[in-house]
């Protein structure tokens, strides 16, 4: 059995006519081989389309993250030029509180020099366990916690010479206040010794007794000058005495001062040391102008001299501390 055909009658322009027999196999054939040619064709085409599709991305978030990279390099090249700034100031700084702290050191080793104190007491040139001096020529190499390392070391440093310090301070004061509180100097001005402490003969009964202070003369009306700082605890008549003066120094510590002409000062005053607080003079139980002076320590009488820098004696002389040293002088009068 023949297979069935198709005949295409063709005719051209120059009214030739020809014949095309066509089968339908091979026709069925060249379509579906039309069909996959193109459809592979266009699936070639997609493919490729979405290769360059995915690779323009791609190049995209590239270019993005470059882009975001070399911003990251400005900011971390910023950063590291302003830690570079910092940490140079802060060297700059350490520097500085280094030397504050070498010129408290040199102002503490004055103080105590100038104080007399032992040296070992107040040793301000002995530094720390494990602290190290800062050399600044090599901050740039100095690591941040190294720079925070010194900075907790600085602090340790500060704390212990401002304890220093003030216990330097505390034993100054201290001291001060004892050199201006207990009794010291003298009464009078160029006055003469007339009478010491203890037992000698009662100027009015000839008999011995006990002297309780010693007795300056000097011309009348001369200033009666206190021997510490304090405050005046009586000013006024007291049997005997004349017309006392009575100072509360502290410490345990209480003059008197007797036999005045005029009274200075009053109860309740503040008096500094070497401040006139009567002028002299020959009231009370008295021969002549003199001041009567006593000197109480812990509610106990003590003789003056021990704490007097210079007396001057009626005998001729003139002392130190208890009537040693003595050189010759003018005679005086005066006593109770």
């Amino acid at each position: 059995m023949k297979p069935a055909s198709n005949t295409l009658l063709l005719v051209n322009r120059h009214a030739q006519v020809r014949s095309i027999e066509l089968d339908p196999r091979r026709t069925t054939v060249l379509a579906v081989s039309l069909i996959l040619a193109v459809c592979g064709i266009l699936f070639f085409c997609g493919y490729h389309s979405g290769i360059r599709t995915e690779a323009g991305n791609r190049l995209s978030g590239i270019v993005e993250l470059r882009t975001l990279f070399l911003l990251q390099q400005t900011e971390i090249a910023r950063v590291r030029q302003t830690a570079t700034a910092n940490l140079d100031a802060l060297a700059l700084r350490l520097g500085d509180i280094q030397a504050q702290l070498l010129r408290l050191d040199a102002l503490g080793e004055r103080l105590a020099s100038q104080s007399g104190i032992d040296a070992d007491e107040f040793d301000f040139s002995v530094p720390l366990a494990g602290s190290v001096p800062l050399n600044t020529a090599a901050s740039n190499m100095t690591a941040i916690p190294d720079f925070l390392d010194r900075i907790d070391e600085l602090a340790v440093e500060v704390q212990e010479r401002e304890a220093r310090l003030a216990a330097l301070e505390r034993f100054v004061m201290d001291r001060n206040l004892r050199e201006r509180i207990i009794p010291s100097g003298s009464a009078v001005e160029h006055g003469l010794l007339t009478s010491k402490y203890g037992r000698r003969i009662d100027p009015f009964t000839g008999k011995p007794e006990q002297h309780k202070g010693i007795d300056v003369a000097a011309k009348e009306g001369s200033r009666i000058l206190a021997l510490g700082d304090g405050v005046v605890t009586w000013s006024g008549e007291r049997p005997g005495y004349g017309n006392l003066v009575e100072i509360n120094h502290g410490y345990g510590y209480v003059t008197r001062y007797g036999h005045n002409q005029q009274l200075l000062a009053n109860i309740g005053d503040m008096i500094s040391k070497g401040q006139a607080v009567a002028l002299m003079g020959s009231t009370g139980r008295s021969t002549g102008p003199h001041v009567h002076v006593e000197v109480v320590h812990d509610g106990q009488l003590v003789n003056p001299a021990n704490y007097l820098d210079i007396l001057q004696s009626a005998m001729g002389v003139r002392c130190n501390d208890a009537g040693h040293s003595c050189t010759r002088t003018a005679v005086g009068n005066g006593g109770e």
